[in-house]
């Protein structure tokens, strides 16, 4: 091993563990997401016109946090203490029943 990686890549396995049982616990905090509010930080918000809305849930499959939920009555809502502005929801909408407005704060 005479490059730069190939030492680097050497040191780094006679450091790692050698097994599972080496490896520390992870550190596990359930919950912490009902009590951190992670979408104080978006610039631009979704927001839903309920009248374009077909309800096929297309933009609830795809949030990649659980920031869009279905109402009782079918129509889907926004969770903007979750949301962090991605606009997924809105490029996935068939319909376009889902806007992109800049935040203000």
């Amino acid at each position: 091993m005479n490059t730069l990686f190939g030492k680097i890549k050497e040191e780094a396995k006679q450091i790692s563990p050698k097994s599972v049982e080496e490896y520390p616990e992870a550190p596990i905090s359930l919950g912490t997401t009902l009590i951190n509010f992670t979408g104080d930080w978006r610039t631009f918000m979704p927001v839903i016109d309920e009248s374009k809305c077909v309800k096929c849930y297309i933009c609830w499959k795809f949030c990649p946090e659980p920031a869009i939920y279905i109402k009782p009555d079918g129509m889907v809502a926004i969770d903007y203490d979750y949301c962090k502005g991605c606009g997924i929801c809105a490029n996935e909408c068939p319909t376009k029943a889902i806007a992109m407005v800049r935040e203000e704060k």
